[in-house]
């Protein structure tokens, strides 16, 4: 059916002249097609000459600069890299450098720290002992005149005492050597 259509409408076509130009269309009238042909190549010509002289290079030559430019820029960005990694590395090698002379500082340090603190322990053990000593002498000194003071005061006491109660004076040598005695015997017990 399809076909019958298609035959039919071509018989139509023929019959009434559509491709002549008395149906309204001068392009398709047979004299003139050469000129047409001329014209289609002259300008068909000037349009590839055109296209292939003047725009294409011009794309190429962008292209080609785009291109030089991007493999500049990978060798660029190339050469940074393996900058970037050196310094990378060179800076892991001054932290841990410096890591180390941290360390070896803060030993140094605490080994100095730990010297001076002996020489001061020593030092100020020497000056407690002479204080010590110092002090022990003033104690025994305070002792000794205490004793001294003790037995004036003593014999001060008792002669008042025994004049008190029996009314007469008494020798104060013999209340000193009374208070002597009684002092010696006892004086170990308090010294």
């Amino acid at each position: 059916m399809k076909r019958y259509v298609s035959f039919l409408i071509t018989v139509f076509v023929i019959n009434t002249n559509l491709f002549a130009a008395e149906a309204g269309m001068p392009q398709l009238d047979p004299t003139y097609w050469a000129s047409q042909a001329f014209w289609l190549i002259l300008v068909f010509t000037i349009l590839y000459v055109s296209i292939s002289k003047f725009y294409l290079p011009k794309i190429k030559e962008n292209l080609d600069n785009r291109k030089n430019k991007i493999e500049e820029d990978l060798e660029y960005a190339n050469k940074f890299k393996e900058q970037s990694e050196a310094k990378v590395k060179e800076y892991e090698h001054i932290l841990e450098n410096a890591k180390k002379e941290v360390s070896k500082i803060h030993f140094e340090s605490k080994n100095n720290l730990s010297k001076e603190i002996q020489l001061k322990k020593a030092t100020m053990e020497k000056e407690i002992e002479v204080e010590i000593s110092k002090v022990q002498k003033e104690i025994s000194e305070l002792k000794k005149n205490s004793i001294s003071t003790i037995q004036n005061i003593s014999e001060n006491i008792s002669s008042k005492i025994i004049e008190n109660i029996s009314g007469d004076k008494l020798n104060e040598s013999s209340i000193k050597a009374a208070v002597e005695e009684i002092s010696k015997k006892n004086i170990n017990k308090y010294l």
